[in-house]
């Protein structure tokens, strides 16, 4: 009995989603393609009494690898404005990442920058790639968003701000160029 409630529940919000969905696509039609270039910082941290990443995850041969072949972490890591963690908070980075090189550090990423502040509030950006850790600079591919950046495509670069491996605390800086409408 309980079932049809929660069932015609889950109906009407599809069918809202829909609604918003359809009348944004008819609207779009008239729309330009914008670029949009953001600046943030990612922080990371693996250790400690709040940990933002950790580990759900590994090879029985992770251990005996030097990459960490085999690794998987979750992150829910704040993005600030500045490099400092004190530095006004822009969002969220949440996701996963996997040790995925044999033969060097690179990362499977699979992450979503949500922002929880100032014009972009709500919406979020899709990034999909490899990391290459010990590169200076790293490429990955912005394959979709949200909200103001619904259908969204780009390029997103990371470079290593700081790192302290003993503390578990990594800074990146993230540049991004993002194409919606």
């Amino acid at each position: 009995m309980e079932k049809i409630p929660f069932f015609l529940i889950l109906v009407s919000l599809a069918m809202a989603a829909a609604n918003e969905a359809d009348e944004w696509l008819s609207n779009r039609r008239q729309a330009t393609e914008k670029t949009t270039r953001l600046h943030f910082y990612h922080h990371e941290t693996t250790s400690g009494k709040n940990p933002t990443t950790v580990q759900v995850a590994q090879a029985a041969s992770t251990n005996k690898s030097p990459t960490l072949f085999g690794l998987v972490n979750i992150m829910d890591d704040p993005l600030t404005e500045g490099p400092e963690l004190t530095s006004k908070l822009v969002g969220r980075g949440q996701g996963l990442y996997a040790s995925a090189g044999l033969d060097e550090l690179s990362l499977l990423m699979v992450w979503t920058v949500v922002f929880n502040s100032g014009g972009y509030s709500g919406s979020s950006l899709t990034i999909l790639g490899r990391n290459p850790t010990s590169h200076p600079r790293r490429e990955m591919s912005i394959v979709g968003g949200t909200g103001v950046f619904r259908l969204a495509r780009g390029v997103l670069t990371f470079r290593t701000y700081f790192f302290n491996s003993s503390a578990g605390v990594a800074v990146l800086e993230v540049d991004a160029v993002v194409i919606h409408f």
